[in-house]
């Protein structure tokens, strides 16, 4: 789970780059760009798959930064 709020400044959001060392608004904006993808039918099977498998990660980061969020509300709402 991350650990700060915000990615570092010096860490450019690219494809590459590792999921968890990404913001929620650059991930968020990553598996934006890869639903689009995939749904336009363009690439190829072996891609889809990778890119797919980027998204599930994804995915997954942004739940947990949502998670955060929520506990954190609950947490200052006590």
């Amino acid at each position: 789970m991350p650990t700060d709020d915000a990615a570092p400044a010096d860490a450019p959001a690219t494809a590459d780059t590792d999921v968890s060392s990404l913001g929620y608004e650059d991930a968020r904006d990553q598996l934006v760009d890869i639903v689009a993808r995939l749904e336009s039918g363009q690439v190829g099977l072996e891609e889809s798959m990778t890119l797919w498998q980027r998204a599930e990660a994804l995915a997954a980061h942004c739940t947990q930064w949502l998670d955060r969020a929520e506990e954190r509300i609950a947490a200052s709402e006590d």
